[in-house]
């Protein structure tokens, strides 16, 4: 009998398009994340409990210094407008 785990991360961004893009280079196979609307929403599916759970650390930390880029791209845009 095998097991399916899967789960959807949502989160909300000033810059969904910019964070999406930054974390999918890093996806696995069994990721996807898309931008939508002001959210950038990611699914994971696997088949073992540990991997499922390390695969969501590991986004989660992206996730972070994906959002800090961002928004030191949005700073920098804002900077050069002036």
């Amino acid at each position: 009998m095998s097991l399916l785990i899967s789960g959807e991360m949502r989160t909300l961004h000033k810059s969904p398009e910019c964070v999406a893009d930054a974390l999918s280079a890093d996806n696995l196979l069994s990721m996807k994340t898309v931008s939508d609307g002001v959210y950038v929403r990611t699914t994971i599916k696997g088949n073992k409990l540990r991997s499922v759970v390390a695969s969501v650390d590991d986004y989660l930390m992206n996730l972070s210094v994906a959002e800090d880029i961002c928004k030191m791209h949005i700073s920098v845009q804002e900077i050069s407008k002036k």
